[in-house]
């Protein structure tokens, strides 16, 4: 197999990047759900509540995260800035210590993006002394994972064959396909049969020097709907809904994709076109 696409998201559920080359980090792919838009009482804010936030896109300069809407002028943020006010954010159950970006990055959010009942819209940074660890319920003896602001697991990796067998489904229900971007995966690899990573154990690098342990399988939420471009949903519903169909593995819920932690490789590179081997 090889990598086709290499993506980070350094601020969850906004647009991503695609990358030629991406240094691994226990926390995942370097910068990757690194910043997290929250409201007033620290909760995450992503797509399942705002999918305008898709029309948000990011850069990374040499020294600044840069944000970017048509409908305002950019904002970027100093990327080694640490002197920020400290907060507690929350993603899911999990209490992350965090940095606030201001009031600046704040009013900007709340300006393109409006406010989410009643709360304003404020920018956090994972605060990086903090540890966050991945749930204890889908590893193996042995692993210790941490993760930034991801759902739940540093890595997410999907198969462009699994893509493919989905968008004939679809296509056999006269709906259109929709491209990976849907899934905001990591790591996209080429030469494995559809939903074979649903077996996986283990993906190296030829040379053995990388390793990601494949850990669960990542069940997907109305996101999936979300045109990651424009921020609309065409279809409700879809490709949700014909995922749950497909019981991709033999469980309730729509799945597409795997999540997985670093087992091997930490300040390793992975580049596009990469050959990788799985177990």
């Amino acid at each position: 197999m090889k990598i086709t696409q290499l993506n980070v998201y350094p601020v969850k559920s906004l647009r991503g990047i695609a990358l030629e080359r991406a240094v691994l980090e226990p926390r995942g792919l370097a910068y990757d759900r690194q910043w997290m838009v929250v409201d007033d009482a620290g909760r995450f804010v992503t797509q399942r509540q705002l999918p305008r936030m898709a029309q948000v896109s990011v850069s990374l300069e040499a020294d600044s995260l840069v944000l970017e809407h048509p409908e305002a002028e950019s904002l970027a943020i100093e990327l080694a800035r640490s002197d920020r006010p400290r907060l507690t954010a929350y993603v899911w159950d999990d209490a992350c210590q965090a940095l606030d970006e201001g009031e600046e990055a704040a009013d900007w959010l709340t300006g393109v993006l409006g406010e989410l009942r009643g709360s304003r819209l404020r920018l956090v940074r994972f605060a990086a002394p903090h540890r966050r660890r991945v749930a204890d319920d889908f590893l193996r003896p042995g692993d210790v994972a941490h993760t930034a602001f991801a759902d739940g697991f540093p890595f997410l990796v999907t198969s462009e064959a699994s893509l493919t067998a989905l968008n004939e489904v679809l296509r056999a229900k006269g709906l259109s396909p929709v491209p990976m971007s849907r899934f905001r995966p990591n790591i996209v690899v080429q030469g494995a049969l559809p939903f074979a990573e649903n077996g996986w154990d283990t993906l190296s690098a030829a040379a053995g020097h990388i390793r990601l342990g494949i850990r669960k399988p990542c069940q997907r939420c109305k996101i999936t709907t979300v045109d990651q471009h424009s921020g609309e949903i065409a279809v409700p519903g879809e490709p949700l809904r014909t995922l749950v169909a497909m019981n991709t593995v033999a469980a309730p819920g729509g799945y597409f994709g795997q999540n997985a932690i670093l087992l091997a490789g930490e300040g390793a590179t992975m580049a596009l076109g990469d050959s990788l081997r799985a177990r």
